[in-house]
This record gives C-alpha cells, structure tokens and sequence, in this order.
C-alpha cells in the first residue's frame, strides 16, 4: 500500500541529500511532487528520474530566503495538483564556520536567513494553504547540533537549527486544533555532500562515525523514511516533536 496515495507534498532543498531521497521515496509511495532548491539543473534531472520511475513532480527552482518562492511553491502545488497535504522543508545550509569571535554579521544573518527565516516563510504559506484542505502535516529538518551535542566553530548553523525546534513547537500548539502537524527530524550525522564538506578527512570521519551507537553515519535514503513516518497517517497523533534520528549520538559516550 501506498503510504501518501492521493496526497500532494512539497520538498525544498530537493537537489541533493535528504531531500533528494525524500521527494523519490515520497513519489514512490505515491505522492504527486513539488521540488525546490537554488540548483535547477539537478531539480530537473529529478523530476525526470521520478517521472520515468512512474512517478508526478514539478520543479520550481528558487531561493528560499525570498518571501515570493514560498508563495511560488504553494501556487504551484494548487495549480497543478488541486491541493497540498505535506511539506517538508528541508532547504539549509552549514553557513559561516570559524571561531565564534570571527564569524561575520553577514554569515550568521544568511544562515538565520536560509536555516529558519526561510523554513517558517515555506511553512506561512504552506499552513494557510493546508486549512482548507482540512489539515496537513509539515516537516523541518533541524539537527542534534546544539540540541543533544555541540561542536565548536558552528554557532550559527546551531542557532538558527535549534530555533526551528521551537518554531516547531509554537506552530504545532496553534494549528492542531484544525488538523496541522508540525514535527522536526533531527539527523546525526548523514552522508551528504554538506556531511563531506565538514568532514574531508578519514580522522574526521571517524571521530564523527565514532560519536554515534551504531558507529556509522546514515544514508540520505534512512533520514528519508522517518520524513516518510511523519508525512504520513502512520504519525496521525504525533505533533511538536523534535525527533532524533541520530544513531545514538545523543546517548553515547564511548
């Protein structure tokens, strides 16, 4: 059975990583797809895969820092599917790093922009359109850094991810009486090119598969089957979590 039959969602961020794997294992499971992030060229080759998978999905590239591509996304959503069920917005970035002391106003002002002024402008717009479908849910990814763990020389990429969690919780509270979730998954460590991009060394790479229980990092296509949980019916009666899905690392001290 087709977890998200009959049901339209929207995935920033689409052009690699999670939400890559995510907008495909959404379209498998039978949702008709909007995809977004900056680079068009990979938002096209992947409608592309989906539809010759058997699949729907529409590309819109954009940024989300801007008010309008929120606005772009849902348009287009309605105008071509009739509706929106789920949206998981997922666009971020690592940002700024360095000592805390050297990082520049216009690097943590662009990561707060991306991470979670641009996360609450998609989940504005998305929301409004969801109440007249009668409900919806809406997925974040945030993270277990400066949550379960802290790393230094990340501090704005801690922030503006931690403050997804309680924008999580404030939209989760106002919109469940008309059938709104709201939830964020919390990834440790995944492999992704951002994940690559951090860690380019093997010392670094295994200092970080070392923090987790499992002792590996995970798979863009494991984070996407949690969004998939919290996308569908399955997570009815869930709503304002910050949901780790990080190996362990936030139990583990060996």
């Amino acid at each position: 059975m087709e977890r998200l039959a009959g049901k339209v969602a929207i995935v920033t961020g689409a052009s690699g990583g999670i939400g890559f794997a995510t907008a495909k294992l959404f379209a498998a499971q039978g949702a008709k797809v909007v995809i977004g992030a900056r680079r068009e060229a990979e938002l096209d080759e992947l409608a592309a895969q989906i539809r010759a998978a058997g699949g729907d999905a529409i590309a819109l590239a954009g940024d989300v820092r801007a008010e309008d591509y929120a606005k772009a996304l849902v348009a287009l959503a309605v105008e071509r599917y009739g509706r929106l069920d789920v949206a998981f917005n997922n666009a971020g970035t690592l940002g700024e790093s360095g000592p805390s002391t050297s990082v520049s106003e216009a690097g943590w002002n662009d990561a707060i922009a991306i991470n979670l002024t641009g996360s609450f402008l998609g989940a504005k717009h998305q929301i409004a359109q969801m109440l007249k479908n009668g409900g919806g849910s809406v997925i974040f990814t945030s993270t277990f850094v400066g949550y379960s763990f802290a790393f230094p020389g990340v501090a704005a990429y801690a922030a503006s991810k931690s403050g997804l969690i309680g924008l999580t919780q404030a939209l989760a509270a106002e919109f469940g009486p008309q059938g709104v979730r709201v939830n964020a998954i919390l990834p440790g460590a995944v492999d992704t090119d951002m994940y690559r991009s951090m860690n380019s060394t093997a010392e670094s790479q295994s200092f970080i598969t070392n923090l987790h229980a499992l002792k590996r990092v995970a798979s863009a296509d494991e984070l996407a089957r949690s969004v998939l949980y919290l996308a569908s019916d399955d997570s009815a009666f869930v709503t304002g979590t910050a949901s780790l899905v990080d190996g362990g690392a936030s139990i583990t001290r060996t």
